[in-house]
């Protein structure tokens, strides 16, 4: 007999009164999500240092937008009952990051692209900036 049930597409399950996200304990994917900001900080930083200084990352900025992405993305596997500040910022980085991304490896930074390119990747490590000051500094995000 299975001790999990499914209870929406977000694979939140309940496994002997605990909740669980994607597999593993709500600490356990915190400390994930967590992790992966953090990654995506530091290495925004590096980014957006090479972008000052007209130097192209491409490791770099690949892993920036990855852990960009998966931190944005994981913030809304939480379970929650009201839309919070976070979830503001993260649907805000989402989209600026769909649009990042192609720019980036779709169409090369060709033309006007490369300014859309450069504010927009500034704007998303800005953004996963913010979230984490709120949330180190307020814990209501």
């Amino acid at each position: 007999m299975n001790n999990c049930i499914s209870l929406s597409a977000l694979d939140i399950l309940f496994t002997k009164g605990r909740i669980m996200i994607l597999g593993m304990t709500t600490s356990t994917f915190t400390f994930v999500h967590v992790l992966l900001s953090l990654v995506g900080i530091g290495s925004g930083l590096v980014v957006v240092c090479g972008l000052l200084t007209e130097k192209r990352l491409d490791g770099w900025t690949a892993i920036f937008l990855v852990t960009t992405v998966l931190t944005s993305a994981t913030g809304f596997l939480f379970p929650f009952h009201q839309l919070l500040p976070s979830h503001k910022v993260g649907i805000l980085s989402l989209v600026v990051l769909a649009i990042v991304i192609p720019a980036r490896y779709l169409l090369h930074l060709a033309g006007a692209w490369r300014r859309i390119y450069v504010v927009g990747a500034v704007t998303a490590f800005l953004g996963v900036m913010l979230v984490y000051y709120l949330l180190t500094t307020t814990r209501t995000l």
